[in-house]
């Protein structure tokens, strides 16, 4: 397409969204309205604004006293069970003293999102500093609540980054014309996720604002990880988190065109009235998150004191356009420290991303890696097909699974839809009371626990999350791998399924249109497009977003690079790089959790076929090179169940010559209620390697 009918295109799109920028003094006015409306007063006139006395604050204190320029000291507390880590952040909220910065790619307006909202609003109205910078592609697009939020209170700034032609909400002609004038920008986010109270404590992970980070979706959750860090490289995360708050792609909410027009027309709104659809665990978080006994068991008493921390975060400047003569000039931060920290690797990588899709440099790294004498373990934890909310990037990490095992020689575990020992609050997973349904019996209750990381990963990794691991496994609901029932098993009647949460009888579908997928809806459309698969069984399902990394249990990474193109070439991201062997084995733990048996399916090479199995190994290498018409059917690696027994005591590696005989085969696609979705699957395999970059 030529540029003259690039620009004639954009311009009638342009039109016929009504996408009408407001002139300059129009956004003043609007600012203005904006500015005269924020309240100043302060509900508190003490020095310390009337902050809550917590013992996690105090942790933040303790950590600076006993820090020196020369030895800096701090704890560190890794963070797994999703409610938990929503208590730890009201928490910190209601404890600040002086500043509360908070920067994140998706924020919505449900039930966790809310209370974040409310919870900061108040701090502002007791004389805290709050700044909120939000990606603009993935959150708060209500107009009513943007220009609330700007006109609340002088203490109290919301940014939006990077905002495709000046607007909060995009439509369809929007996102058309983003692709045609400018692809690279529209597509270059701010990925990053931070908390920073009082500059001493610091929140660090992959987990966004809406309910499914929390455990509190009725559909689908993230298996998530936070670090929760106290010390002085705090300080580093307020020097990026204030880079990125005056970088030029940061606009104030009131000058937004859709929220400035907003402004002009209706004046400053009022905050839409709370309306929480389950008040009950509101109350019992925000009691827990103002109860010192629990803070201190969850946050105080996990907490581990380390020496080596090191905060890496990308900046702005990463999506300007520089020359190819000017490498050093700070556009690439995270990439090459997390790639420093791969290749000094002597013994083992432990490697857990949502989205297995490598980039040329990745597969140089760790092709290099495997071309050692004596190369070390890779061991990959990654989504299922069942489990992932982005059907269409798992799709690429299905096409290359030969070339990531038998190359690079990845170790490759798939997360299970219905995980039975993640560490979630199971209560919180169904949908619906379960009324009269039998009570579950110790067999049941037998599965969680037992061998390898699945009990060992209990204690200081959980950061508090134990609470009702245990007795949370009593409480699943008959959809949690039903198929592992014994005969004495009593029968279990399905959960009612509630009217937010609509089911089909052949199996859990996800029905919300909720944004989900790190690479949200396409130029197509404004809905969530790319969304979770049917699967074969009803009940509130789990997909993993943990972005974590350990290296010779020494040296352990927390943060939100996906280790894919998107996180290298479009997103800024950020992450804790904590040089510490405890540290370093407490999240290795928390990994090999996730991995094992109970929560993971094994990938591994099929059996060879008794003849022509050479023949089928070089044709479909040949066909997995195309970057089309990859249509070869039968893959050189499938998924595979532990079959536990007495000559099966402990899960194998794959490498293990008895492998075959203690796991069997579960196919290509387990628990996916597949139907037409294999062939979507296929038909993205065959033409989407085209895709890698962006995905």
């Amino acid at each position: 397409m030529t540029p003259l009918m690039r620009v004639v295109m954009l311009a009638t799109l342009l039109l016929v969204g009504g996408c009408a920028s407001l002139s300059n003094a129009q956004r003043d006015r609007a600012a203005g309205i904006a500015v005269q409306a924020r309240s100043s007063v302060v509900d508190c006139t003490q020095p310390d604004r009337c902050a809550l006395d917590s013992p996690l604050r105090a942790l933040g204190g303790k950590a600076f006293s006993e820090s020196t320029e020369a030895a800096p000291r701090h704890y560190a507390t890794i963070i797994d069970e999703g409610e938990v880590s929503l208590v730890a952040r009201l928490n910190l909220i209601r404890s600040a003293t002086r500043s509360i910065d908070l920067q994140t790619y998706i924020f919505d307006k449900d039930d966790s999102a809310r209370l974040v909202l409310d919870e900061l609003l108040a701090a502002a109205r007791r004389g805290v500093k709050v700044r909120v910078l939000i990606d603009q592609l993935s959150a708060i697009s209500d107009l009513q609540i943007l220009g609330a939020l700007a006109s609340s209170h002088q203490n109290f700034e919301l940014r939006v980054y990077n905002p495709t032609f000046g607007k909060a909400r995009l439509n369809y002609f929007d996102y058309a014309g983003s692709v045609l004038c400018c692809f690279r920008r529209f597509n270059q986010r701010m990925h990053n996720k931070l908390l920073v109270i009082d500059d001493a404590l610091g929140v660090v992970g992959g987990r966004n604002y809406q309910d499914d980070y929390y455990d509190w979706d009725s559909e689908y959750n993230f298996r998530d990880r936070d670090v929760l860090v106290a010390g002085p490289e705090v300080r580093e995360m307020a020097t990026n988190f204030d880079a990125f708050w005056r970088a030029p792609r940061s606009v104030p909410a009131e000058r937004l065109n859709d929220v400035g027009r907003t402004l002009l027309d209706q004046g400053a709104p009022q905050m839409p009235a709370t309306a929480y659809r389950h008040p009950e665990r509101v109350e019992r978080v925000s009691a827990e998150a103002s109860d010192p006994a629990y803070i201190t068991r969850a946050f105080v008493d996990t907490a581990m004191p380390v020496a080596s921390v090191r905060y890496v975060a990308d900046l702005p400047r990463k999506h300007r356009r520089e020359r190819a003569s000017q490498p050093a000039n700070g556009q690439h931060v995270t990439e090459p420290q997390l790639d420093a920290l791969i290749a000094s690797a002597q013994s083992e990588v432990l490697l857990q991303t949502p989205y297995l899709v490598l980039s040329k440099p990745a597969r140089k790294l760790f092709g290099d890696l495997r071309k050692r004498e004596q190369a070390p373990r890779i061991v990959v934890s990654t989504n299922s097909l069942a489990a992932t909310d982005n059907p269409i990037v798992y799709a690429l990490s299905y096409k290359y699974k030969r070339r990531n095992m038998r190359e690079l020689g990845f170790n490759l575990y798939e997360f299970k839809p219905f995980p039975l020992d993640a560490p979630v609050d199971y209560r919180n997973l169904l949908p619906a009371p379960l009324g009269d349904a039998p009570p579950p019996d110790g067999k049941r209750n037998s599965l969680i626990g037992g061998s390898a990381a699945g009990s060992n990963a209990r204690g200081s990794a959980s950061g508090g999350s134990r609470r009702s691991a245990d007795a949370g496994a009593a409480m699943r609901p008959a959809s949690v791998d039903a198929d592992t029932d014994t005969a004495a098993d009593p029968p279990r009647r399905q959960p009612t399924p509630g009217p937010a949460a609509r089911r089909r009888t052949d199996g859990s579908v996800v029905e919300r249109r909720v944004l989900r997928a790190e690479t949200r809806p396409s130029f197509l459309g404004t809905k969530a497009v790319n969304k979770p698969l049917p699967v074969t069984r009803t009940g509130a399902r789990m997909g993993l977003h943990a972005k974590s990394m350990v290296v010779d249990r020494r040296i352990g990474v927390i943060g939100t690079h996906n280790f894919d193109p998107r996180s290298e070439n479009y997103n800024t991201e950020g992450a804790v790089i904590i040089d510490d062997p405890v540290f370093a084995e407490a999240l290795a733990q928390s990994i090999l959790r996730d991995i094992h048996p109970q929560n993971s399916w094994t990938v591994a090479p099929r059996t060879k076929p008794p003849v022509l199995s050479g023949l089928n190994y070089s044709v479909g290498k040949a066909s997995e090179a195309l970057p089309v018409l990859d249509f070869w059917p039968w893959r050189y690696a499938t998924d595979y169940e532990f079959q536990p027994g007495p000559n099966c005591p402990e899960p194998l590696r794959r490498q293990d010559k008895d492998f075959h005989t203690c796991y069997v085969s579960v196919g290509d696609f387990p628990e996916v209620n597949v139907g037409p979705k294999w062939l979507l699957v296929r038909m993205l395999t065959a033409f989407g390697a085209g895709l890698v970059p962006i995905l």
